[in-house]
């Protein structure tokens, strides 16, 4: 007997606009259809609309639901059905009576960041007076920080603020060419660009620190304002001494190792969060925001302004910008795009509970429960074939849930489903203890 599938009917959304929204069966078995609006570069929806219809027989409950951001406004969507499932909002509707599926468009109404930073620190200046690095052991979050800029501390401030081991931390220290100053930095607003250096350094720290998620400050201009530093083992060197401090160190019966020549240190040279373990230290970089329960293992990679909500594990890479939800699963050698380089401008975000598999990637968002199989990349302009037999391009499902993507072994195209078999998530054990 085939099955019934069952498009809901769109009232007072755009013609040029399409979204995803699901419900068919088989002789009581779930399966799933897409209905799509889309529209040019993403989603343009003017006016609240209700696609309505979804349902059959002896439903089993549920509830589905999702968000889409365009520019300002976000496009939410839920569809839910009563039933005993209402505990699982991640699982698809079963195929019953639903109530419609309601779209709405809701500005952004999160309130202008206005809380400033404060934090003293010690610093690393070069003999032309670039800043090479600076230390903040313990930022703070302030809603009245005072004027914006950086002061150096005296020697008794610096005691006050950082600790008696402050005052055989400064001075000169001849062998690398630098001195070692006090500072106090403050931020007046995290909604400004970064003044300078340390201004740029301290905004690392936040995020590191987890006082500041991803994308909750202002990083504007941040790459000019950082110097390119040779970051050895006796500390930060200015790029055009390196070899004047290695003869100097060889001196001192030294040997000097240069772990890279960057504008981003290592991040547990300045911060080690706690609850977290890290395999590779040189794969993580300052800036990076790791959450309790998150393990970086020896191929995963964790970028500035990037990284984790929960309980994670990292075997590929996180690119500049993108945010990995609680649960989720980055597997060895897979990779997300960032905003980076390639110009790059929509923000990746990895739902809750979410298997990128081996060598796989993605260049769109996903919602929760979502997998994508090994080896398969999808971008935002890979073409998608669903259960229908459309054809659409992988951004139209951008921040779906419950999607498997997977490559068709006979066909060799590339097919979203209903990710109805979930992946049995997390090792528990491996996350426990961090």
């Amino acid at each position: 007997m085939l099955g019934t599938s069952f498009f809901g009917a769109v009232r007072d959304v755009p013609r040029a606009v399409r979204l995803p929204a699901f419900g068919s069966f088989l002789n009581g078995v779930v399966s799933f259809t897409f209905v799509h609006l889309t529209g040019p570069r993403g989603l343009s929806v003017p006016q609240a609309g209700v696609v309505a219809g979804i349902g059959g027989a002896d439903a089993r409950g549920g509830c589905r639901s999702g968000v889409r951001t365009t520019g300002a406004a976000r496009l939410t969507w839920q569809v839910r059905a009563p039933g005993p499932d209402r505990d699982h909002p991640a699982r698809p509707v079963g195929p019953g009576g639903a109530s419609p599926v309601r779209f709405r468009v809701m500005t952004d109404t999160t309130p202008a960041r206005t809380t400033g930073a404060v934090a003293a620190g010690l610093a690393t200046i070069a003999g032309d007076g670039s800043v090479l690095d600076t230390w903040f052991p313990a930022p703070e979050l302030t809603a009245e920080p005072g004027p914006a800029g950086t002061e150096r501390l005296a020697p008794d401030q610096a005691v006050s603020l950082l600790g008696e081991g402050a005052a055989k931390a400064v001075g000169v220290d001849a062998r690398r060419g630098v001195e070692v100053v006090a500072v106090r930095t403050v931020i007046a607003s995290l909604d400004e660009k970064p003044l300078d250096a340390h201004d740029a350094y301290l905004r690392l720290h936040l995020l590191s620190h987890r006082l500041v998620q991803p994308h909750g400050q202002n990083l504007d201009g941040l790459f000019g304002l950082l110097a390119n530093v040779a970051w050895t083992s006796l500390g930060p060197v200015a790029v055009d001494d390196v070899e004047k401090v290695r003869l100097n160190a060889r001196a001192e019966g030294l040997h000097l190792q240069v772990t890279s020549v960057d504008k981003f240190p290592r991040m547990t040279d300045y911060v080690a969060p706690k609850g977290v373990r890290i395999a590779d230290a040189d794969r993580v970089r300052l800036g990076a925001h790791l959450a309790a329960g998150t393990t970086v293992m020896h191929e995963g990679f964790v970028n500035f302004n990037a990284g984790t909500l929960g309980t994670s594990m990292v075997e590929g890479r996180i690119s500049a910008g993108v945010v990995v939800g609680n649960g989720s699963d980055i597997g060895g050698g897979a990779s997300t795009m960032g905003t980076l380089s390639g110009g790059g401008k929509e923000r990746i975000v990895i739902g809750e509970r979410c298997l990128i598999g081996a060598e796989a990637g993605v260049g769109i968002a996903l919602g929760d429960e979502c997998v994508v199989e090994a080896g398969l990349y999808v971008t935002a302009g890979t073409r998608i074939t669903l259960p229908d037999g459309q054809i659409v391009k992988a951004r139209e499902l951008s921040g779906a849930s419950n999607i498997l993507f997977r490559r068709n072994s006979v066909s060799g195209a590339v097919e979203a489903r209903p990710n109805n078999a979930v992946w049995d998530g997390l090792n528990d054990v491996l996350h426990s203890h961090n």
